[in-house]
């Protein structure tokens, strides 16, 4: 489904406190309060991906906070969107959901101010969230600049890894991995990359690695990504062959792949899945220019992010928007 079609005939009003709002295809909207401040909303909800209500709870939180931190902005506080199967489901189940998602509300150092359910035959659960920024210090996922390196700090592989698990054919130690992973807040890695001083960032979610990247790019600039450089959870390759993938990465192949140049033939299915695996809370994709590269990818070690990579660089734009060598 291809949303700008949706949207493109919408009556929307025009609005000069809005810095970034629906046709921006940027990770939150932000709407300027003062010239010191600015609001940051998001809202985010997704089917179980887990077993365990509060660790699907954590997940949940996980992903619905990480557009703000995208934004580089604060969460300020969060409301609690429910849609819960009550015949499936006990009261205890909902608690525990709840239970996870205050848990990394309170890791954010934010407030659950409320929320609002309703009864489903599916249960889905998120946030909608409000941050603050400066207006001045947003970071956009569309402005990374020539030379700029790409770093991405999670390792992809959660939507093949938890659509196996639904089918019980995931490995306990591949999962639990990829629990570590999902349930892990961006948030510390936000704040680097503000420290540092970075161009641009995203958070790789729905439209998988390429997509977002696709998303970055703008008609001047082009992403060369080095395959031996980007980061697979361990064991994902193996357990690609299963095939086992969303629908959601499917459809992100059938929709992104005329802008990929695979210029390294030595590529597997598997690795090229893997990039396009739409991915639940997934890591912080940064352009940083080249001289606060080392800078950045240190503080995010010594700040535990010990697994982000660089992935390659922004290029003056080529025939593709996206090169994999």
């Amino acid at each position: 489904m291809d949303l700008d079609d949706i949207i493109k005939d919408l009556p929307l009003k025009s609005d000069p406190n809005l810095l970034v709002g629906m046709l921006n295809c940027d990770d939150a909207g932000v709407y300027k309060i003062n010239a010191e401040l600015a609001l940051v909303q998001t809202v985010d909800f997704i089917t179980p991906v887990v077993d365990d209500p509060y660790t699907f709870g954590q997940i949940a939180a996980a992903n619905s906070l990480s557009d703000i931190f995208a934004m580089g902005a604060k969460v300020l506080c969060a409301m609690n969107l429910v849609s819960y199967d009550a015949v499936n489901l006990t009261k205890k189940h909902l608690n525990d959901i709840l239970k996870g998602s205050l848990h990394k509300v309170h890791e954010a150092e934010a407030t659950i101010v409320g929320g609002h359910s309703i009864k489903d035959t599916e249960m889905k659960y998120g946030l909608s969230v409000s941050g603050l920024i400066h207006p001045n210090k947003i970071l956009r996922n569309n402005t990374a600049r020539i030379n700029d390196n790409l770093i991405l700090t999670k390792p992809l592989g959660t939507g093949l890894i938890t659509t196996a698990n639904k089918q019980e054919k995931a490995p306990k130690k591949i999962l639990k991995k990829a629990i570590f992973h999902m349930s892990f807040l961006n948030k510390k890695a936000s704040e680097i990359a503000q420290e540092v001083g970075v161009s641009a960032m995203t958070d790789v979610t729905g439209y998988g690695l390429l997509g977002h990247l696709f998303e970055m790019t703008n008609p001047d600039i082009s992403m060369e990504i080095k395959l031996e450089n980007i980061p697979f959870i361990s064991g994902a390759k193996k357990l690609a062959k299963s095939g086992l993938f969303p629908g959601g990465t499917k459809n992100n192949k059938k929709f992104y792949q005329k802008y990929i140049s695979l210029s390294n033939k030595k590529i597997t299915d598997e690795e090229l899945m893997l990039m396009y695996d739409a991915q639940t809370s997934g890591g912080l994709l940064i352009a940083v220019s080249p001289e606060k590269t080392a800078p950045l990818i240190n503080k995010l070690d010594k700040a535990g992010i010990s697994w982000c990579k660089n992935i390659g660089k922004v290029t003056q734009r080529k025939y593709k928007p996206i090169e994999v060598i």
